[in-house]
């Protein structure tokens, strides 16, 4: 279990510690250990409804920032945390 996945472990860090460390996971696909900046605005899906992965348009949400969730909630000590595209979309949460 890495750092990154053993949440008791993070939360016991220094603050540096769980800033670098939360929500990085090598990507199982190209091994990358930072991850990437996704550009993409689309992703493939499965079919009708059938989203791969969890991903379906780069706004709503992509891999970039399901890992800045976790930093920023690893960061405030909080289970969960939620970005948005802009201002007006956290309005509607």
């Amino acid at each position: 279990m890495t750092i990154a996945t053993n949440t008791e472990a993070l939360n016991a860090s220094a603050l540096s510690t769980r800033a670098i460390h939360a929500g990085q996971e090598p990507d199982p696909t190209t091994g990358a250990v930072v991850t990437p900046i996704y550009m993409t605005s689309t992703f493939k899906q499965d079919g009708v409804g059938g989203l791969r992965n969890g991903y379906d348009y780069s706004r709503s949400i992509n891999p970039t920032r399901n890992s800045f969730d976790a930093q920023l909630a690893a960061v405030e000590g909080a289970k969960y945390a939620l970005s948005f595209a802009s201002g007006l979309a956290a309005i509607d949460v």
